[in-house]
């Protein structure tokens, strides 16, 4: 981290986190930090789903819930963005504070509730960019106190299909109640049947990858894998933040409800990540999500069977030049291994991390 960095970082950490998190999105939309024009090779591009990433880091969903500054996260090297997520109504999420930094353990608890300005005001930004380059996806749920939510993916689906380079249906948080039961098979059929109707509806048909808890076992990842391939789902996201809590060092905070992120979310959502690979089989689409903050972390997930990542702690310990870093150091690491192309890696460590107790 350079001395700018760790200037930035202190102060956005003299700040509570949510209050730091509206300035990096305010700096951002300014055109503030100017990054250095992100590195590219031939050998980082991915062609997956009918879509060319010029690399495969992407930024997750979470940060950018209201479609403000998709260019702005291109433009710090990513590959694609993931705006949402995005409810049908707007919705002002749970009762601050929410957002907690396990600092010793480059980690996060955060209890948000799915807060955004919901779909009219995404819509409206997106509508705005429409015809740019770059992938941008949406990452879609359900309002807490919705009849039907099912219904709200549904209309997610219709309205962004257009302008969304690919969707995500989010049914992980741990934070909205009962979300997560609709992981569970019958639920999950139903959701998949409807959303993937709802795209046939569509003007366009953009691929739809569902994202799933790091929390499931065995039986859960294998009724999950089942219905994703009945229903030709894209692909698969894993993962969404945990509600388990290993060994932390940030004890005080240990307690707080909601998921957490970063560093210490590496090796289970690697594990799980391997698992769904396995369960899959070759062909569908998997990104993946969970303490990536590194060229050699973004890389292992990689290794362990996904075609593409997603970072979002990591950014917040290293700053705007992380996804730079990150990309710049793929690069050398591919030059050096000499490898065509860095996808000759995935699957490399398949067997091991799929090995690994969940």
């Amino acid at each position: 981290m350079s001395a700018l960095d760790l200037i930035g970082r202190r102060l956005l950490f003299s700040l509570d986190p949510e209050t730091a998190h509206g300035l990096s999105i305010a700096a951002l939309r300014c055109g503030l930090p100017v990054a250095a024009r992100p590195r590219t090779d031939q050998r980082l591009r991915v062609d997956l789903c009918g879509l060319s990433f010029p690399n495969p880091l992407g930024m997750a969903a979470g940060y950018d819930k209201n479609a403000e500054i998709p260019d702005a996260l291109l433009g710090l090297g990513f590959g694609f963005a993931e705006v949402g997520t995005v409810t049908p109504l707007p919705q002002p999420g749970n009762p601050k504070p929410r957002i907690f930094r396990l600092v010793e353990d480059e980690a996060v608890i955060n209890r948000l509730g799915f807060n955004n300005e919901g779909h009219d005001a995404a819509e409206s930004r997106l509508a705005a960019r429409k015809g740019r380059s770059g992938i941008v996806g949406v990452n879609i749920g359900a309002n807490k106190d919705s009849a039907d939510r099912i219904a709200d993916y549904e209309r997610g689906v219709l309205l962004f299909a257009e302008l969304a380079s690919y969707l995500t249906i989010n049914i992980s948080s741990p934070n909205t109640p009962g979300l997560r039961n609709m992981q569970a098979r019958e639920q999950l059929a139903e959701l998949l049947s409807r959303v993937v109707a709802a795209r046939a509806k569509a003007g366009a048909q953009p691929p739809i990858f569902l994202k799933i808890a790091p929390d499931l076992v065995e039986a859960e990842l294998e009724d999950i894998a089942a219905e994703v391939s009945a229903h030709a789902i894209d692909g698969v996201i894993v993962s969404n933040t945990t509600i388990a809590r290993p060994h932390l060092k940030s004890a005080r905070l240990a307690a707080e409800a909601g998921g957490l992120s970063g560093k210490v979310l590496f090796e289970r959502s690697t594990v799980v990540l391997a698992r769904m690979r396995k369960l899959l089989g070759p062909k569908p689409a998997i990104i993946g999500v969970g303490g990536v903050n590194s060229a050699e972390t973004a890389l292992e997930k990689i290794r362990a069977g996904a075609d593409l990542v997603q970072l979002y702690t990591g950014m917040i310990y290293a700053g705007p030049a992380l996804p730079g870093h990150i990309v710049s150091r793929m690069i050398d690491m591919v030059e050096r291994q000499g490898l065509r192309h860095v996808s000759a890696l995935r699957d490399t460590s398949l067997d091991k991390w799929a090995a690994k107790p969940l």
